[in-house]
C-alpha cells in the first residue's frame, strides 16, 4: 500500500528522525550542537519571513533574540516566576517592542532600511551590557529549567525535544500562513506592493505586522536560548550575530522556510568544525575560521545563489515541501487546488451594477504636475456602464499617468474625478478598489514565482476576512477555498484555466497581461481599466480577448482601455478619447476619429488610421 506523499516527504522524515533522537545512546555533541541549530533555526524562519518573503532586510534578529532572553531571565531569578510566564513576558515585550520599531523603520526603503535596522540593534546591544538591572556585560546567570509535565529540562538532551518541537510549530504556523490570503499578499511585498495596494490590500500595515511575527519568533529562540544555557549576557545578540543569521537564511535559501534550518545547520557545523581543525592544521591559534567560513560562503553562493535548499528540492526531485517552498525554475507550482465546489458552496456576492447608460466616471479637468512637467493637462472625459471608450494617444500622451490618477496611485494636482457620483480623487487605492474600479498595469506587475492560480487569488483579496492569525492556526480554510474557486473560475473565463498550476514567470508576456485581466475580474468591478491588455497577443487571443470584453460590456461593465494596437480599438470600442502631450485632442465614435485631423497630424502628420 503506498502511504500519502506527504508521510514520504523527507521533511516529515526529518523531523520524526530528531524526535526520535532524544531516545537514542547519541553522543553529547549531537544534542548540544542540535539544539543551538534549533535555536537559531526559529530566529532564522521569522528572518525568512521578514527579508527572503516581505523583502525587508533586517540584521536587527539577534537584538530581539535578546529581549526574549533577557526578558524571562531577569523575571525568573528576580522575580521567581515560572519560565513559561517568562516566555509571554518576551513575547510581550518582543512583540510591542517591534511594533514601536517597525512603525518608524518599515516606512523606510533601499539602503536605508538596513541601516536603521544596524542603529537599532546596536542599540538594543549597548542597552543590555550596560543596564544595572541586566547584570551589565557580565550578565545573568542562575537561570532555573523549564519544567514540562513534572520534569525538569535541564540538560541538552532534555531540551532537544522542546527545542525542536518548537522549530516545528514555527514552520507549520509560517506555512501555514503564506499559504493564505494573509500569506499571498505579504509575499507581494517584495517586488509587487503597488500591485497589491491595487487589489486592496494595506501593504503599510502587512510589513508590520511581517516585521512583528519575526520578533516573536526570535523572542521564542532567545527564550530557549535562556534556559538552554541558563544564563545570558550582551554578546550573543550582538550585530555580527544578527549577520550571521542573515547569513544562515541566505546560505539556506533566503525565500525559503525550510532552507532556514539548513542555513542554520549548515553554518554551525562548519563554523564548529573549522574552529577546531584549522588551527591544528596551521599549527597556530588566532580566527583563521572567519577568513575560511567567509571564503566559503562566497563559494556556496556563487554555485546556488538561491542557497542550498533549491538544490535540494532538485536532488529530491520533488515539487517542494509546502507552498513557498514549490516554486522551481518557472516549472508546476505547490498552490493547492482549489475545490471544484468547496463544501457547503455559497457563490460570493456580486456587487449591483449601475444601470445601463448610467453616468459612472466624470473627470473634470484633471492635472497632474510633476515640477514643471505637465503630464496629464486638464483632461475632461465621461464613462457610462455598459460602454467600452478606448483611452488612445502616441507615446508619451500622458495615458497611463490618467490611469494612475483615477486609481489613487498619483493624486491629482487639481482638478475632480468622480466615480458613481461621488469625488473619489482624493482616495486611496485601496478605497478605490473596494468601491469597484479595478485596474491593469501598462508594464505587468505580478509575483513571476507565484503560480497563475496564487497571483489572481491576490486579485480576490477584498473578498475574503481572515487575518494572519486564522491563517497561520488554519482556520480559514473555507474561506480560502472560496477565494481559490474565485480565482480560478476567473482563469477559466478568460481562457487560461489549464495553465493555473504553472509559475506566472514562466508565462509569454501575452498570457501575463491576461493573467492580469483575471485578477482584475476577481476584485468584482464594475469600472474596468485595462492598460495595454493586447500587446504581446496573437490574432487569435486579441480576438478571445475582444470577446470577453464585449461580453463584460453586455453584464453592464464599464471599460477604458489604452491601447496602441488601431485595429483591436476601433473594431472594439464605443467612443474613444484622444491625448497629445497630456492634452485632450478629440473625442468621438471610431468612426470620427479616424478622420479627425488633429488626430491624424499627432499619429501619422496626417494619413487617415486605418
Amino acid at each position: 500500500m503506498m502511504l500519502p506523499r506527504w508521510i514520504r516527504s523527507p521533511a516529515v522524515l526529518f523531523f520524526v528522525v530528531m524526535g526520535l533522537l532524544p531516545l537514542l545512546p547519541a553522543p553529547p555533541f549531537w544534542y548540544t550542537m542540535g539544539n543551538y541549530i534549533g535555536v537559531a533555526a526559529v530566529a532564522v524562519i521569522g528572518l525568512v519571513l521578514l527579508t527572503g518573503v516581505a523583502g525587508m532586510t533586517s540584521f536587527g534578529q539577534a537584538a530581539f533574540v535578546g529581549l526574549g532572553a533577557y526578558a524571562t531571565a531577569v523575571l525568573c531569578t528576580a522575580q521567581g516566576w515560572s519560565p513559561w510566564l517568562g516566555l509571554l513576558a518576551g513575547l510581550l515585550l518582543s512583540g510591542g517592542s517591534a511594533a514601536l520599531i517597525g512603525a518608524i523603520t518599515v516606512r523606510l526603503s533601499g539602503h536605508f532600511l538596513p541601516l536603521a535596522t544596524i542603529a537599532w540593534a546596536l542599540s538594543l546591544y549597548y542597552l543590555f551590557g550596560t543596564v544595572e538591572l541586566l547584570g551589565k556585560y557580565d550578565g545573568l546567570s542562575g537561570i532555573p529549567p523549564i519544567s514540562l509535565l513534572g520534569f525538569e529540562l535541564d540538560t541538552p538532551r532534555s531540551m532537544f525535544a522542546l527545542i525542536w518541537l518548537a522549530v516545528l510549530l514555527c514552520v507549520v504556523l509560517t506555512r501555514n500562513l503564506l499559504d493564505s490570503r494573509a500569506g499571498r499578499t505579504i509575499r507581494a511585498l517584495h517586488g509587487g506592493a503597488v500591485m497589491a495596494e491595487a487589489m486592496g490590500a494595506n501593504t503599510a500595515r502587512y510589513k508590520l505586522a511581517s516585521f512583528i511575527c519575526a520578533a516573536l519568533m526570535a523572542s521564542v529562540a532567545g527564550w530557549l536560548y535562556a534556559h538552554l544555557q541558563r544564563s545570558v549576557s550582551a554578546a550573543p545578540f550582538g550585530l555580527n550575530v544578527g549577520i550571521e543569521y542573515l547569513f544562515m537564511a541566505v546560505i539556506g535559501g533566503v525565500a525559503h522556510v525550510w532552507g532556514a534550518i539548513i542555513g542554520a545547520g549548515v553554518l554551525l557545523l562548519l563554523k564548529a568544525v573549522l574552529q577546531d581543525w584549522l588551527p591544528q592544521l596551521l599549527g597556530s591559534v588566532g580566527s583563521f575560521e572567519t577568513v575560511a567560513f567567509g571564503v566559503i560562503i562566497i563559494l556556496v553562493l556563487q554555485r546556488s545563489s538561491r542557497g542550498l535548499w533549491p538544490v535540494l528540492l532538485r536532488l529530491f526531485k520533488q515539487d517542494g515541501v509546502g507552498q513557498e517552498d514549490g516554486q522551481e525554475n518557472g516549472k508546476k507550482s505547490g498552490a493547492r487546488a482549489p475545490a471544484v465546489e468547496p463544501a457547503g458552496f455559497a457563490a460570493m456576492p456580486v456587487r449591483a451594477k449601475p444601470a445601463r447608460g448610467e453616468c459612472i466616471l466624470q473627470v473634470r479637468r484633471a492635472r497632474k504636475q510633476f515640477g514643471g512637467l505637465v503630464a496629464v493637462n486638464d483632461m475632461e472625459f465621461e464613462l457610462h456602464a455598459g460602454e467600452i471608450v478606448g483611452l488612445i494617444g502616441p507615446n508619451g500622451a500622458g495615458k497611463s499617468t490618467m490611469f494612475n490618477l483615477i486609481t489613487g496611485v498619483l493624486p491629482v494636482t487639481s482638478g475632480e474625478i468622480f466615480y458613481q457620483g461621488q469625488r473619489i480623487d482624493s482616495r486611496n487605492s485601496r478605497e478605490i478598489v473596494r468601491r469597484g474600479v479595478a485596474r491593469t498595469f501598462q508594464h505587468v506587475r505580478l509575483m513571476p514565482e507565484m503560480s497563475v492560480l496564487e497571483n489572481v487569488a491576490i486579485g480576490a483579496y477584498l473578498r475574503g476576512r481572515s487575518g494572519m492569525l486564522s491563517a497561520a492556526l488554519r482556520t480559514n480554510r473555507d474561506e480560502e477555498a472560496r477565494l481559490l474557486h474565485l480565482a480560478a473560475e476567473q482563469l477559466r473565463r478568460v481562457g487560461m484555466g489549464e495553465l493555473m498550476y504553472q509559475a506566472a514567470g514562466s508565462l509569454a508576456l501575452g498570457q501575463q497581461r491576461i493573467l492580469e485581466i483575471a485578477r482584475a475580474l476577481c476584485t468584482d468591478p464594475a469600472l474596468l481599466l485595462l492598460d495595454e491588455p493586447a500587446a504581446g497577443l496573437r490574432l487569435k487571443e486579441k480576438q478571445a480577448l475582444a470577446t470577453l470584453l464585449s461580453q463584460l460590456r453586455a453584464e453592464g461593465m464599464a471599460v477604458l482601455i489604452v491601447e496602441h494596437d488601431m485595429d483591436f480599438v476601433m473594431g472594439l470600442t464605443d467612443r474613444l478619447v484622444v491625448m497629445e502631450f497630456g492634452t485632450r485632442i478629440a473625442q468621438g465614435k471610431p468612426a470620427e476619429i479616424r478622420q479627425d485631423p488633429a488626430v491624424l497630424r499627432a499619429y501619422l502628420g496626417g494619413v487617415e488610421l486605418a
